[in-house]
């Protein structure tokens, strides 16, 4: 992802966090319902290098997920990034029930520390400086791959039909030829079907895994008469060849996620762990059965629950022991899951704090 890069005053850096503290004089005196605070929650962090975002939100709160309500955020302040810096001091008001940028009873400016220039002209990322929501190692190959395609972007997707001079194996520069629609993309990634991804509510297929094989970029669109486009190979991390399919290079990715609660209920399964494994802990990959046009986006935290059991009532003695009575034990819920890339019906998931293994099936829920 391309950071953008900026000369560095202390305006600039304030208005990038005016969202926070302005969020902060909305607040409400007491924490929103389910939102509370550790019984020893510090009276203030002093931000540091390494810090995410998450964790900070844990020395404060029983719930990381509650760190908008916390600072009266709305929807659209959740969506935008939320910067904050090493060097920044997080205050917690006991009275108000609320966290700030600035001591508890100050102007409520929340004004980061100044940032000194020298006589020349100097840039810096800001977006590089800031803390991360979540850890960023842990998800970075999953931002920019395919890894997951939906079944119906598989079924358009345009494929490899021919190679330059009939090579098997394509390498970097190699002259390739497509046949499908482009619908105006220029930049695409080259990728081969895996595994079948099912709902495990329904069955239904949802998606394919998919293999990343390298990046391919447009040389000329097919002219009438021709079926198939010419595009270069610029880029290979496993062998490419004809019969491999295409998909639009995905924007830059978000990676400055506000952690919060959907919008509205949202009811998952653990669709896949990613490397097939039976098993998953704590910040290892998995999909969900739900995605954007479910509710979901960037920053959505689920809880994580095993499926409540059904045992037999021991107070019904059924027909000669048999036919007893069935009763359905109630879920438990086990950890949390932070959503960190989102398609249409399908999702990718972090998994944050649990105290048992996750497993296909799991349910994923809105934060009760």
């Amino acid at each position: 992802m391309k950071n953008f890069s900026t000369v560095v005053t202390r305006a600039a850096v304030a208005a990038l966090v005016a969202c926070a503290t302005a969020g902060a004089a909305l607040a409400s005196p007491t924490a929103p319902a389910g939102c509370t605070f550790r019984p020893n929650a510090p009276d203030q962090h002093v931000v540091v290098k390494g810090d995410t975002l998450w964790d900070i939100s844990g020395h404060f709160l029983q719930n990381p997920w509650c760190w908008p309500q916390v600072w009266g955020m709305n929807r659209e302040e959740i969506r935008n990034p939320h910067w904050i810096y090493p060097g920044q001091v997080i205050y917690f008001d006991r009275t108000r029930g609320r966290l700030s940028l600035s001591p508890p009873g100050g102007d409520g400016r929340g004004e980061p520390p100044l940032t000194r220039l020298s006589p020349q002209l100097r840039t810096e990322s800001l977006e590089r400086d800031a803390i991360q929501a979540i850890a960023a190692g842990a998800i970075e190959p999953y931002l920019t791959q395919p890894l997951v395609v939906e079944a119906r972007e598989l079924a358009n997707a345009p494929r490899i039909v021919a190679s330059q001079e009939g090579r098997v194996y394509l390498g970097q520069g190699d002259k390739v030829y497509v046949k499908g629609a482009l619908q105006g993309g220029s930049s695409f990634q080259v990728f081969r079907p895996g595994t079948v991804l099912k709902d495990p509510q329904t069955g239904k297929a949802m998606a394919h895994e998919a293999a990343y094989l390298g990046t391919v970029t447009l040389v000329s669109e097919a002219k009438p008469g021709v079926d198939a486009h010419t595009f270069r190979v610029t880029d290979t991390v496993q062998e490419m060849g004809v019969g491999d399919l295409l998909v639009p290079a995905p924007p830059a990715p978000v990676r400055n996620y506000m952690p919060h609660a959907p919008a509205q209920a949202v009811d998952a399964r653990v669709m896949s762990i990613y490397a097939g494994v039976s098993y998953a802990g704590q910040s290892q990959v998995v999909t969900v059965n739900r995605g954007s046009l479910d509710g979901l986006d960037v920053g959505a935290v689920l809880q994580l629950y095993h499926l409540g059991k059904t045992v037999p009532d021991p107070a019904s003695k059924g027909l000669l022991g048999l036919g007893k009575s069935q009763i359905k034990l109630p879920d438990e819920q086990y950890g949390s899951l932070f959503i960190f890339r989102v398609f249409k019906n399908v999702s990718y998931g972090l998994i944050m704090q649990v105290t048992e293994p996750v497993q296909v099936g799991d349910v994923a829920k809105s934060p009760e």
